[in-house]
């Protein structure tokens, strides 16, 4: 459905965009994770064929967003991370507007609108002036105005930028209801758990470069070679810790510092020498309760890799 080759923005000197690869299918909800200046809004931009690239493809749905961006434009719904709204419009009208400008019969429109308001949750608002709702609503709204014409592919630029915790709650509500619909979402936001959540497979970005991509677990294993390993005993807490330090894999072995009998080891190890180290455990007595590795989440891969990052 997305198909990005080697795609490279350069502002003179400056490389916003750095031979980026990146292949999404249909129906696969991506999240594009990084920093500020990272290349997310410039990737959109390219997509939804509002900025060129200096070298490189990029497809949706096949059509080249280069060559053919009226056809790709139909495939479509952007939602920019800054955007505008007719404040003297009631929402109905602004739905209206932007449905006639993508063609939309009239008869289809009248049908459809309420349709869009009740999945935003706005149905209540549909008389209402735009310049009386809330920035939660009105980010809703521009959502709903990126569905007008149900486009198969929805481009979403922090769509949940700035909104309070119930907003965020909310749009995220939303988003898997579209997810429910099988449409293709490229999302990018700064809220990693609730994208790790929403989200098939992530990207993470940095300096216009893709350091990662894969779901959450294969992110971790390409960037993280070092995992703790939780390791619980019955008793002998000494003889286990000498045990472990003796693996060549394990890198140190820490004590919990509330729970006396649980054991924090830093291992370098693939899973395979984890199975190999616990039925060595096994097999010299070792008194293991339990035997698992952290689960590091979203934010604490993303902390990793861009600690440096000012």
């Amino acid at each position: 459905m997305i198909e990005i080759n080697n795609l490279t923005k350069k502002y003179g000197s400056f490389t916003a965009l750095n031979n980026l690869n990146l292949s999404i299918d249909k129906g696969t909800v991506f999240g594009f994770v990084g920093p500020n200046g990272a290349g997310k809004s410039t990737t959109f931009s390219i997509l939804a064929t509002l900025l060129a690239p200096t070298n490189g493809t990029a497809y949706v749905n096949g059509y080249d967003v280069t060559k053919n961006p009226k056809q790709v434009r139909k495939h479509i719904g952007y939602m920019p991370d800054f955007f505008g709204v007719y404040d003297q419009f009631k929402v109905h009208e602004y739905l209206d507007f932007y449905g006639a400008s993508y063609g939309v019969p009239s008869n289809e429109r009248k049908a459809i609108i309420p349709q869009l308001l009740e999945l935003v949750n706005l149905i209540d608002k549909k008389d209402s002036y735009v310049d009386v709702l809330s920035r939660g609503m009105k980010q809703r709204l521009c959502l709903a105005r990126a569905l007008i014409h149900d486009p198969e592919v929805l481009i979403l630029d922090e769509p949940a930028s700035g909104l309070d915790p119930r907003a965020r709650i909310e749009m995220r509500g939303i988003l898997k209801e579209l997810k429910n619909m099988e449409k293709t979402i490229i999302i990018s936001s700064h809220i990693l758990p609730e994208l790790s959540e929403m989200c098939d497979y992530l990207g993470i970005i940095e300096h216009g470069n893709l350091i990662a991509s894969g779901n959450v677990g294969q992110i971790e294993n390409q960037l993280q070679a070092q995992k703790i390993l939780n390791i619980q005993v019955k008793n002998n807490i000494e003889r286990t810790i000498a045990f472990f330090q003796e693996d060549p894999n394990v890198l140190q072995v820490e004590r919990d510092e509330k729970t006396e009998l649980l054991l924090h080891v830093s291992y370098e190890g693939t899973e395979d020498d984890q199975i190999e180290l616990l039925r060595k455990a096994v097999k010299n007595e070792i008194p293991i309760l339990t035997f698992t590795q952290k689960q590091s989440n979203l934010e604490d891969i993303f902390m990793e890799i861009t600690k440096g990052d000012e």
